[in-house]
């Protein structure tokens, strides 16, 4: 059996870099991403924080950073990246007390299911507006709008679009560079 700790048990936890997070109450540390995966992260946080910073639209952050989507269920998830737009910020306090704008998860052979179901309903239940699924095999971007349940699928030259950053001109490839 599994132990459960509490939300404030996590955080009493030693600071790591490794990726951890909890779920309801249990905590969960899969291994570190590969070099092609993280490679991808820092291109996409690179153009996403370049266009956030150039408007001062917003923040920008790349994991590891602790998300808690419900401190009294002990849930708190890692994305890839996430985005918190300007009128936000305040949810920023060491960690993310609640839902980014914008989250990004790039698919692992090991991961990538369970950020398109288990995580991906999260996301919706507590709030994130989009979230992006990146790629690596198809070099492919499939955005989610979450609250309205669709998305759309951008690949090679095409721009990727945004309800949440709508001024956003990024080619899909220039993600997998």
């Amino acid at each position: 059996m599994e132990r459960r700790i509490t939300t404030d048990d996590y955080f009493r936890m030693p600071e790591t870099n490794r990726p951890a997070e909890l779920v309801y109450g249990v905590v969960r540390e899969p291994p570190t991403p590969f070099y092609s995966h993280q490679k991808i992260v820092g291109q996409v946080f690179l153009l996403l924080r370049t266009h956030v910073a150039e408007r001062d639209v917003g923040d920008v952050c790349v994991l590891p950073m602790d998300v808690v989507l419900d401190k009294e269920a002990g849930l708190i998830v890692q994305p890839d990246v996430m985005f918190i737009s300007r009128e936000r910020l305040s949810i920023i306090q060491n960690h993310v007390w609640g839902a980014p704008d914008m989250v990004v998860e790039v698919a692992s052979p090991s991961t990538e299911y369970r950020d398109r179901t288990v995580k991906l309903s999260w996301y919706r239940k507590y709030g994130v507006r989009e979230c992006w699924f990146v790629c690596p095999r198809e070099e492919r971007i499939e955005v989610v709008d979450c609250a309205a349940a669709c998305w759309e699928s951008f690949s090679g030259a095409q721009l990727v679009r945004s309800r949440v950053l709508p001024d956003l001109t990024v080619k899909a490839e220039e993600c997998f560079r």
